[in-house]
């Protein structure tokens, strides 16, 4: 099945650790990065996807995969 997460978060070191820690546990990057105002901070966006075995269902945790 082909898995996709998009993470979200201020742009700062935490937003790298997470994409970091994603890109370690076997998810590419899909696209590039997205970075919008809220009007007190920048946020980032990152989409990634990732090949896993099994069948898709609506109940899967997609952090812990």
């Amino acid at each position: 099945m082909k898995l996709y997460r998009y993470l979200t978060g201020p742009d700062d070191s935490s937003f790298c650790i997470r994409v970091s820690e994603a890109l370690n546990q076997g998810w590419q990057l899909h696209g590039g990065p997205t970075l919008t105002f809220d009007g007190n901070r920048v946020i980032a966006g990152q989409a990634v996807v990732k090949d896993a075995p099994g069948e898709f269902c609506r109940t899967l945790d997609l952090s812990k995969m």
